[in-house]
């Protein structure tokens, strides 16, 4: 049986900050040995390689974009060398790859062609704002985008309420990052006054900012999350 090279999934800092305060040594490790990558964002991933590993000469770079634009019939090409006996990495633009990223395509692919996935440790935005809400992170869902129309999304904040108070199960999603005061707003025009808001805002970044409180506190003191990656957290509780 041919020797493939097995597919690392390797995280990246969620914003501009020293990736060695966030990542552990093993990513650079890892960084250092593999010189193919499938990536969400190249010029995001030049810019991350070259802060792990600054040596690394990125000649020798081979990336592979996976986005809304790539054609789908291309993706399993991008593994050829793992079938080649290359390790490989696997890149977001942000946090870890497979979780709300394209890269869960290529993961998805890489198991049917029987290669090795290997994960690494490193901040999920999704994963830290469960564990700084205080909400239930015994069960919760992560919603991804909501509606951009403005009654689908009405619809949608009810019904994820709805949902977090039928089967205590607190509800996370995310919003393109320069509607997400518009996305506030709504919540707090939506939401019943005792359903309890988390927002985890920057997480990881000196600017962080994570806070949980009922709609009707969050009213009192409305915070400006403008081009601010942010996660959004409700739950109606009993």
């Amino acid at each position: 049986m041919d020797h493939k090279g097995k597919l690392y999934l390797i995280p990246v800092t969620l914003g501009d900050i020293n990736p060695f305060e966030v990542l552990p040594l093993s990513i650079k490790k890892v960084v250092e040995n593999i010189n193919h990558y499938v990536v969400e964002n190249e010029k995001t991933a030049r810019r991350f390689i070259k802060s792990v590993v600054p040596s690394k000469p990125q000649p020798e770079l081979v990336l592979f974009s996976i986005n809304k634009y790539t054609d789908p019939s291309e993706i399993p090409s991008f593994l050829e060398p793992c079938l080649q006996g290359h390790d490989m990495g696997v890149m977001s633009e942000a946090g870890v790859p497979g979780v709300a990223d394209p890269g869960a395509d290529v993961i998805k692919i890489a198991h049917k062609k029987g290669i090795q996935v290997v994960p690494l440790v490193g901040p999920s935005s999704i994963l830290m704002a469960v564990m700084a809400s205080g909400l239930n992170g015994q069960n919760f869902a992560f919603c991804g985008y909501l509606p951009i129309d403005n009654m689908e999304r009405r619809k949608r904040i009810k019904e994820l309420e709805s949902r977090s108070f039928n089967e205590q199960q607190s509800q996370l999603f995310i919003e393109t990052p320069y509607r997400n005061n518009k996305m506030m707003e709504e919540l707090l025009l939506q939401l019943h006054p005792s359903t309890e808001v988390c927002i985890a805002c920057d997480i990881t970044l000196p600017t962080e900012f994570i806070k949980t409180m009922s709609v009707n506190l969050w009213k009192k003191q409305v915070p400006d999350l403008h081009k601010r990656p942010t996660i959004f957290m409700i739950h109606k509780k009993n």
